[in-house]
């Protein structure tokens, strides 16, 4: 079995990942997942073609150049402690919280990659922030870590861990607050007589096209915002409403708290491990 990627973990993140590779060229026997679930590794296997094994006393070690770590935080250290055969591979974890050290010190080796990547990676949309633990990774293998990770989107680094605790609080929890405004622009439609599905369409196309329009161009937001409200008219009196609810305020302070809260967790998955 020749493998260059393994992957602990054969779940959502991971098959939008092995999907990302397998659609840009990477061949499928270069690809490994160790999963506990028969079921899991017989779909990975099937709809992949990658091969899928329920221990990782059957991988080859010599063989694995990259190991991705893609299971719950909660069960990483004991994973991680029994996979020492993999040491010499260069290691991505996408497990929100752990710090760089405790991946470093469980794992026995420094060149180790924190990752934090979204939910829209099921579509190949990701924004992920990665974290270099220390200087044993080297550029080559940061091209590697991109070359993995552009799969589902974008890409960027970031130079300590809680900097990856704020990528958490914007980018990994982003798509919750983004479609909390859509759940409410689809009431909104409801309640002015739309059905639920053109309300969806309605609220979803208008969301995109905006994100499009700000896309293609370096102007801040709010100046596009105020090339669409014209004085006294629907607009403004839409963002009459929100200023007197001071939803930026609002934006703000959501955003800290899932901040303070990846913090508490980190620190709660580092006393559990002590």
């Amino acid at each position: 079995m020749s493998t260059s990627i393994t992957f602990i973990g054969g779940g959502n993140m991971a098959t939008a990942l092995i999907k990302g590779l397998v659609e840009k060229g990477r061949p499928s026997n270069e690809i490994s997942v160790v999963e506990l679930k028969e079921e899991a590794r017989a779909r990975l296997h099937e709809t992949f073609g990658v091969q899928a094994c329920g221990s990782v006393d059957e991988l080859p070690p010599s063989q694995t150049r990259v190991v991705v770590w893609a299971v719950k935080p909660q069960v990483l250290h004991t994973a991680m402690r029994q996979a020492q055969a993999l040491r010499s591979a260069l290691h991505v974890s996408i497990a929100a919280g752990i710090r760089a050290a405790s991946l470093c010190e469980w794992l026995g080796t420094q060149r180790v990659v924190r990752a934090m990547p979204n939910t829209a990676a099921m579509v190949n949309r990701s924004v992920t922030g990665l974290y270099a633990a220390s200087d044993a990774v080297s550029a080559d293998d940061r091209e590697r870590i991109e070359s993995l990770m552009t799969g589902i989107g974008e890409v960027f680094w970031v130079q300590s861990d809680e900097s990856m605790d704020a990528v958490t609080a914007v980018s990994g929890s982003g798509p919750a607050y983004v479609f909390h405004f859509l759940e409410g622009l689809q009431a909104a439609a409801v309640s002015l007589g739309f059905d639920q599905a053109q309300a969806r369409r309605l609220a979803l196309l208008t969301f995109q096209g905006a994100v499009q329009q700000a896309l293609q161009t370096e102007d801040s937001f709010s100046l596009l915002r105020e090339r669409v409200t014209s004085k006294g008219g629907t607009t403004a009196a839409a963002l009459e409403v929100f200023n007197a609810h001071k939803t930026n305020e609002a934006t703000i302070a959501a955003v800290n708290a899932a901040f303070k809260r990846a913090r508490e967790l980190a620190h709660q998955l580092a006393a559990a491990e002590t």
